[in-house]
């Protein structure tokens, strides 16, 4: 390819508009197709730890739409001064930043629910969807695809999370954000409070996206 033809299409691609269909499939690949849990079976750990109430589910799912957003955009920024070498490094340091200000906010303003996440928000500096995709995405992209890309892996991890949640409370303790559902005698479910009970959700979660959409994994 002649650096004319190169020039051209780097000039293209930069006049590209933000919401371009290309550019809108970063916000809704990530919900169904290319689910952050479901497809690429990342950031699991967050189905099973903290998904029993749906209140502490949803704060999760905002924090880690947070950080994902924010990170997301300061790496595109600096994505040409930083030194390859310690590209991880920088990019932790971003992330336990932002969520250091996360757990700070929790605390002044939803303690309760602080206390009900306990470690689980100092570990989304080590979640796997958002390292992902600072190293796949942000370092190669400019910050406006790059807060899309955020956008849409920030929200498929919160369209399965609270299902999850969803299913596990009601069955669990038989009411939904704090409120009786299904009766002061109804017994609760041992299983359902317990992470096999989330991993049952999360793995009927999986199967009927994937017998939805005809995914099969390649051998």
């Amino acid at each position: 390819m002649s650096t004319e033809t190169q020039a051209v299409e780097a000039e293209v691609k930069e006049r590209e508009p933000l919401f371009s269909k290309k550019n809108r499939k970063l916000i809704s690949n990530p919900l169904d197709a290319d689910n952050p849990i479901t497809v690429q079976v990342l950031g699991v750990c967050s189905a099973l730890a903290v998904t029993v109430k749906l209140i502490p589910t949803l704060y999760m799912c905002i924090s880690v739409l947070f950080v994902l957003i924010f990170s997301n955009v300061a790496i595109s920024l600096l994505r040409n001064v930083i030194p390859g070498r310690i590209r991880i490094i920088v990019q932790l340091l971003v992330v336990a930043s932002l969520v250091a200000v996360v757990d700070q906010v929790l605390q002044a303003f939803a303690y309760d629910v602080s206390k009900q996440l306990s470690v689980f928000v100092g570990l989304i500096i080590t979640n796997c969807i958002i390292m992902g995709r600072l190293e796949a995405f942000a370092l190669a992209n400019k910050p406006g695809p790059a807060f899309l890309d955020a956008v849409g892996n920030g929200l498929g991890y919160a369209v399965i999370l609270i299902p999850v949640a969803f299913f596990r409370e009601l069955f669990g303790s038989g009411s939904l954000f704090g409120f009786n559902i299904l009766g002061e005698n109804y017994p609760g479910n041992g299983v359902m409070m317990s992470p096999v009970g989330a991993c049952i959700v999360l793995g009927l979660l999986i199967w009927f996206q994937r017998s939805r959409n005809g995914y099969t994994e390649e051998a």
